[in-house]
């Protein structure tokens, strides 16, 4: 017989004449000691004569009546100590139908367990009654005894278990296999082994983590005779430690991008599937918008559905479709949440629970099956820095447990960590918005101004960083005579900040613009301008500002375009039939720096040259990673590929240059140069002599008839005789007479002296001085410039309708 009971049998005289494995795991005591002897000497001392046990080894038994008889017996032990057990006498029958002895069968708690010192029946119930599942398993993993906990954990009697091998029972069915692979190591190595697995058990509704302590049982000899194992649910440790390391998870997980909608997304991926079956995120629309918040609703309020998610793949269990708004009635559970601004719960069969699965129901009936299994729900409100943002709601159906006092604890530690994110990334779209539309505002609207000098296309890209809109700018400036002005320039930086710069400067060049300087000359104005933005009243330096810009001039009649560069990229050229070269010029240094030169390079540009200026964005994410030799030739390349439109030729180079994400804002500026012909322009020469004045006028009445402008002539005249007058009156040689006819009617005479003229109000006695002022009321608008050889004297008027 194995190890399990331990069996004795003796004869009618009381001799030992059999001795199983067990008896010997038992009592200590070798079969070779007891065989063949008196079994009285087992008997511990103080054992009373008279009773079974007395009787049974004697050898007095066999003359009572032939029965089974059971009693409390006490041996002693090999090694001394005490054993109290209960034997089971069954006669053995000789041949002649009588008892020639006795088998005598032991079944201790934990037979095969060596047993404890004295006291041992106290250790036995403290096995009983421990607060944890105990168990104890023979050498081959076989159940040897079990306390009330185990039994009561896996759902079965201990009689159902004892002797069975664990992996073949159904509770063992639920242990992994790394829970025998501990119990064998402890076997192999005789050492104590710390297990933790997490698992469910047959009469439990959810999954738990069990701590386990293994170690190895012997027999006074020291032998290993056995293995105990003490188990401690430890499920309330473990989700507690999993609902913080979600929290660690989320200060990584929840708020990688500045954007709102996926702050939301990313906080329903980590719900789904550890905390909730199905969660969603809803927002108030002004949280995806850009005004303010509005007054806290104190009924119904209708919220965006922005993500929600599913253990379900495709999320079909779900009642509002993304981006769509739901009402939620005053008293429903996330209405509730938002207004009291905390977690509510709510579980299957209260009254709001039904209320609420009737409400998805009938909007959503053909999903009603998926929420059958529903039973608990918990809504938890979004709010920052006292700012209500929106309500998250997980549902349970699949998960067995109910939201509890600690789920309830841990969502709302997780709502305002979210929430924070999503207020982050709500004031970063707000500010970004509003550095956009700054930017987008002090940029040129649509149609650029109306001129003939060059066709124009223009693109701008702002980049998608979280560092913000940059200072990127271009503009084209109508100058006198049917010249342009192309103007390109980047600030250092981005955000706001960058943008009100840039606006800065865009007016400023629009100013000097009008003083008609040349390039050299307005960014020389344009440095000191940058040099005191960047400086206090005092004069010390309180911000670092910095800013290239490239100004260029072109003139249709000379088709000369004149630029100069203050540490801007030169622009590149494209002639008529020829491939895209870079203008070769000297750059000056950046905006800001001070106290050196700008010099300017002229240009004579063949009709239908195309000019590209742009900011060093269109270049940056190429030259950064070491290709800058292969982005300009891309970028040459580009420009030179036939396209059928000036914006074509735009999404052209922008296609085969940029990556996909730019790291930086991008202006391009593409122009077609135009020529005006001698059927558009009329220069004359004019003496110094005041008698041939009535000539020129003779001279501009005909050209304007020549030209269809027989309306104007009378005011053209009157401009022809002042101007003339006061530069053959006050100027110097050469003077020269010039109309043009473009989108207005343009009248220029020029002179060798650089003397500006001044409008000023004559009195009622003066004989002069009213000439400027009759010009200024009669033409739309006048002014000079200077030019290398003196000055040049304007006046333009709108062209008649017809």
């Amino acid at each position: 017989m194995d190890h399990v009971a331990a069996v004795a049998i003796i004869d009618a005289l009381g001799r030992v004449t059999g001795w199983s494995d067990g008896a010997r795991l038992l009592t200590g005591h070798p079969a070779e000691e007891v065989v063949g002897r008196a079994a009285a000497g087992l008997l511990a001392a103080d054992v009373s004569p008279g009773t079974l046990v007395a009787d049974l080894l004697a050898g007095t038994l066999a003359a009572r009546p032939l029965a089974v008889r059971t009693g409390t017996v006490a041996l002693r032990h090999r090694d001394g100590h005490r054993i109290e057990l209960t034997l089971t006498a069954c006669p053995v029958l000789g041949p002649d139908g009588e008892p020639s002895g006795y088998a005598v069968t032991a079944q201790p708690p934990g037979p095969a367990v060596p047993a404890g010192p004295p006291g041992d029946g106290l250790a036995a119930e403290a096995f009983q009654q421990a607060s944890m599942s105990m168990s104890v398993f023979d050498l081959r993993q076989r159940y040897l005894r079990l306390n009330g906990v185990a039994c009561r954990a896996m759902g079965v009697r201990e009689d159902d278990l004892i002797g069975r091998f664990l992996p073949g029972t159904a509770a063992g069915a639920e242990h992994s296999q790394g829970f025998v692979d501990h119990l064998r190591r402890v076997v192999d190595t005789g050492r104590p082994v710390r297990y933790e697995s997490f698992s469910s058990a047959p009469v439990r509704n959810r999954e738990h983590a069990w701590s386990m302590e293994m170690w190895p049982l012997r027999d006074g000899s020291g032998e290993l005779t056995a293995v105990a194992l003490a188990a401690f649910d430890s499920s309330e440790q473990y989700w507690a430690r999993r609902r913080l390391a979600l929290l660690n998870e989320a200060a990584t997980a929840i708020g990688t991008t500045l954007d709102v909608v996926r702050t939301a997304e990313e906080l329903v991926e980590l719900l789904v599937p550890h905390y909730a079956d199905f969660a969603s995120v809803d927002l108030l629309d002004w949280v995806l918008g850009a005004e303010e918040r509005p007054a806290a609703p104190d009924d119904a309020v209708d919220l965006r559905r922005v993500a929600h998610g599913s253990a379900v793949e495709g999320a079909p269990e779900a009642a509002v479709q993304l981006g769509a708004v739901d009402s939620y009635p005053a008293d429903s559970a996330p209405a509730r949440a938002l207004r009291e601004g905390r977690a509510v719960v709510s579980h299957a069969g209260e009254p709001d629970f039904i209320r609420w699965m009737s409400e998805r129901d009938a909007r959503s009936p053909e999903t009603r099956q998926l929420r059958h299994g529903t039973h608990s729900m918990i809504s938890v409100p979004l709010r920052a820095r006292g700012t209500r943002l929106g309500v998250v709601v997980g549902i349970r159906d699949t998960h067995p447990d109910d939201y509890g006092p600690d789920d309830t604890v841990f969502a709302e530690e997780l709502a305002s960590r979210a929430a924070v994110c999503i207020d982050n990334a709500r004031r970063f779209a707000r500010e970004r918005g509003t550095a956009l539309a700054l930017q987008h505002s002090l940029l040129p609207r649509g149609r650029l101004p109306g001129q003939v000098a060059v066709d124009v296309a223009h693109r701008y890209l702002p980049c998608g960083s979280v560092a913000g809109i940059g200072g990127d700018w271009f503009d084209v400036v109508p100058l006198s005579g049917s010249r342009v002005a192309l103007v390109v320039g980047d600030v250092v930086g981005h955000g706001i900040q960058s943008s009100a710069t840039m606006g800065r400067l865009r007016t400023a060049v629009r100013t000097l613009a009008d003083v008609d300087l040349a390039p050299d000359e307005l960014l020389t104005h344009l440095d000191d301008l940058v040099t005191h933005l960047g400086s206090d009243d005092t004069g010390e330096e309180v911000a670092e500002l910095g800013a290239t810009c490239l100004y260029a001039v072109y003139d249709p009649v000379s088709r000369r375009l004149s630029l100069a560069a203050a540490g801007h990229p030169a622009p590149a050229l494209v002639l008529p039939g020829g491939t895209a070269e870079f203008v070769p010029m000297t750059a000056g240094p950046p905006l800001g720096v001070g106290g050196l030169p700008f010099e300017a390079t002229e240009l004579e540009l063949p009709e239908g040259s195309v000019v590209a200026l742009y900011t060093d964005g269109l270049l940056a994410d190429r030259e950064r990673d070491g290709e800058g030799d292969s982005a300009t030739a891309e970028l040459r390349r580009a420009l030179g590929a036939p396209a059928d439109s000036l914006e074509a030729l735009s999404d052209g180079v922008l296609k085969a240059v940029l990556p996909d994400q730019p790291s930086d804002d991008v202006a391009l500026l593409l122009v077609r140069t135009r020529a005006l012909g001698e059927d558009r322009v009329a220069t004359w020469d004019v003496p110094a002599d005041p008698a041939q004045v009535a000539a020129f006028r003779q001279a501009a009445t005909e050209r304007l008839a020549e030209w269809g402008l027989d309306e104007a002539a009378f005011i053209t005249e009157l401009v022809v005789s002042e101007l003339v007058t006061n530069a053959i009156r006050y100027g110097e040689p050469p003077i020269k007479l010039r109309l043009i006819r473009d989108r207005a009617l343009t009248c220029e005479v020029s002179d060798g002296s650089a003397t500006s003229p001044h409008l000023r109000r004559a009195h009622v006695y003066d004989e002069g001085g009213r000439g400027l002022l009759l010009v200024a009321q009669l033409t739309q608008r006048w002014g000079s410039r200077q030019t290398g050889a003196g000055k040049t004297i304007w006046a333009e008027q709108p062209l008649p309708e017809a």
